[in-house]
């Protein structure tokens, strides 16, 4: 695990760019503590900060430079299949015994084709001297990041999107990125917040050179399906290739655990850990909240003494979670609306003190029928069936429920949700359903007007199945697996998702909704492997998610934040939402008439951003 960056020029001699790689480097040292290097290649010079987890001696700290000195790699994330690579390949003189380095012939022997022979979460850079080209290549599912500005003739790139704002003064915003983000909760790639910083896209691979830059894409979801077979063999066939990709991941030769909530997810990474894991004990992390409805610790705490793993439960408090907040907010130049991200970040900086690689869930939910907005596009159908006059009656017993601000996803907030969408075609349902939920009429026509606000919804399958492979495009990649590295790294810690291993993947997508959504029961065919594994209460539990009590804090602590950031001055400058609807969700929510709480945090969440980076 590394940040990487570098400078490439092809076109002319490049000036000396050892103090801007050298400031490039320290603002990125938290993603790689452990070793440091930088190194000039023809018209390239790139720089690593190595976080150690394969061969952690100094002859794995990167660049990499292959046996003829014209080929640069610096490499972020893990190659699961490197023992494979470097079998096909033992005449090549290796240095180190580092995964990263295995690239080198792989390339050499493929060329940009190489990330088609990769089985891993990687971002990479190869400058080859002998046709002054750059690559740079994302994994798959986008677990590891990769950004790129274009300054005249010179291409700079990083990890993360605050090395390349010292590569040039412009900060000029993206407005329909800014329109994204008051949607949808995050931005969808390759834009990022500023016009001329952009980010790599997963299953992607960019060429720059003489003429410019070109983007090919190796791995496309709607296409990698594989047929599925009967009911039974895929129970059998999914927990194989759960427990293989489980194995495989906590290869490294550095500890390694698993982040637990309680839910069947993590509980199930945790079993198959343990099951795997022959010459070790798997450490546990859970967080602890003092609000009861938050709280899952006990659940994670009886699945570590069952399994016996070695297990902390990390207690945090509402200072220390606005206190991870502030800190995202000063050191991540790329705006996450996630409330996840402050729990994330403190257990990152717990675990950091026991294991230097952690397993996660992500993945799960989009890859198998996890959220309840799966169910609800399930039962939407039936739904439209009923006449008009019962649906009408069914809308206004809902809204009759009282409104709660309090608990994660209050059942009567989803019953409202659901009455109040579900007989909109299925890409505006499900924006409504799972984005930040504000209402088309809050606004500005500006805002209404941009038809690339929206990612490109799938077309054919049936609605599950279509609202699965939109958010494992959008939500997974560009919220989801930001949120968690940006919180792990910032301590040093490297996260792995074994559900986004490519044959888990692909036997994912490949599923009928079926064995996704069946009845009432979401994550089906999951939940029927994880019986074999866990307990009944584990599997069956609701699902919850990790979170904090926005809504109370909207209220609340941020009271003030809210009535600055979001009054009606600031609002009509940015032209994105209108400023009397603003000020009517505050003022609802502020009486309890109604939760906003996920319609105001992304707005409150995007002028933090832009108070602090714009």
């Amino acid at each position: 695990m590394c940040g990487i960056y570098g400078i490439v020029s092809p076109g002319q001699p490049m000036p000396d760019p050892r103090s801007t790689l050298g400031l490039m480097g320290q603002i990125l040292r938290h993603r790689g503590p452990d070793g440091h290097g930088v190194l000039r290649l023809d018209r390239a010079a790139f720089g690593a900060e190595r976080l150690r987890v394969f061969d952690p001696t100094p002859a794995g700290d990167q660049p990499f430079v292959d046996s003829t000195g014209q080929v640069m790699l610096v490499f972020n994330g893990a190659l699961y299949n490197a023992p494979k690579l470097r079998a096909d390949y033992p005449g090549y003189p290796y240095r180190s015994a580092t995964d990263a380095e295995a690239i080198l012939p792989l390339y050499l022997d493929n060329g940009a084709d190489c990330a088609l022979h990769m089985d891993g979460m990687f971002a990479f850079a190869i400058y080859d001297a002998r046709n002054a080209t750059l690559l740079l290549a994302r994994d798959r599912a986008g677990e590891k990041p990769l950004f790129y500005r274009l300054t005249g003739d010179n291409l700079s790139f990083a990890s993360e999107v605050q090395p390349l704002l010292q590569t040039g003064s412009d900060r000029h915003l993206d407005q329909t990125a800014l329109r994204q983000f008051a949607r949808l909760g995050y931005i969808a790639e390759p834009r990022t917040m500023f016009t001329d910083i952009t980010q790599v896209e997963a299953g992607t691979v960019v060429e720059f050179g003489g003429r410019g830059v070109s983007t090919r894409r190796y791995w496309d979801p709607d296409t990698e399906a594989v047929s599925t077979p009967s009911a039974d063999h895929s129970q059998q066939r999914l927990e194989q290739l759960l427990l293989a990709a489980v194995s495989k991941q906590l290869a490294g030769d550095v500890p390694v655990g698993v982040f637990t909530s309680g839910g069947v997810d993590s509980a199930l990474l945790t079993a198959l850990a343990v099951q795997a894991s022959e010459t070790m004990r798997i450490h546990t992390f859970t967080v602890g909240f003092s609000e009861l409805p938050y709280d899952e610790s006990k659940y994670a705490e009886s699945l570590a003494r069952r399994l016996n793993t070695e297990h902390q439960t990390v207690r945090t408090s509402e200072l220390q979670l606005l206190s991870a907040l502030r800190t995202v907010i000063e050191s991540v130049a790329h705006p996450i609306a996630d409330p996840a991200v402050m729990p994330t970040y403190i257990l990152a900086k717990a675990a950091r003190e026991h294991v230097t690689v952690v397993l996660s869930g992500e993945g799960a939910d989009e890859l198998f029928g996890g959220y309840p907005t799966y169910l609800g596009h399930h039962l939407s159908g039936r739904y439209n069936t009923l006449p008009r006059v019962a649906r009408a009656a069914l809308h206004r017993v809902a809204n009759l429920a009282p409104t709660s601000t309090t608990g994660k996803v209050p059942l009567e907030y989803l019953l409202k949700r659901f009455t109040d969408s579900a007989d909109l075609p299925v890409p505006e349902r499900h924006i409504q359903w799972f984005g930040t939920g504000l209402d088309p009429s809050c606004l500005t026509a500006a805002a209404l007007a941009d038809d690339e606000v929206m990612p490109r919804f799938p077309i054919d399958g049936d609605p599950v199945w279509r609202a699965g492979l939109f958010d494992y495009r959008t939500y997974l990649r560009d919220n989801l697996l930001t949120k968690v590295d940006r919180a792990t790294m910032l301590s040093s810690l490297e996260s792995r998702a074994p559900y986004l291993d490519v044959a888990v993947t692909r036997f994912g997508l490949s599923l009928d909704s079926a064995a996704k959504v069946h009845g009432l029961r979401t994550k089906w065919l999951l939940k029927r492997v994880a019986s074999r594994w866990l307990p009944r209460n584990i599997v069956n539990r609701r699902k919850r998610g990790l979170s904090v009590p926005i809504n109370q804090w909207l209220n609340g602590t941020l009271r003030e934040d809210v009535d600055d950031l979001l009054s009606p001055g600031r609002v009509r400058d940015r032209g994105l939402v209108r400023s009397d609807a603003v000020q009517r969700l505050v003022a609802e929510h502020r009486s309890g008439q109604k939760n906003h709480g996920r319609a105001l945090w992304p707005l409150l969440m995007l002028e933090y951003w832009i108070k602090r980076w714009a």
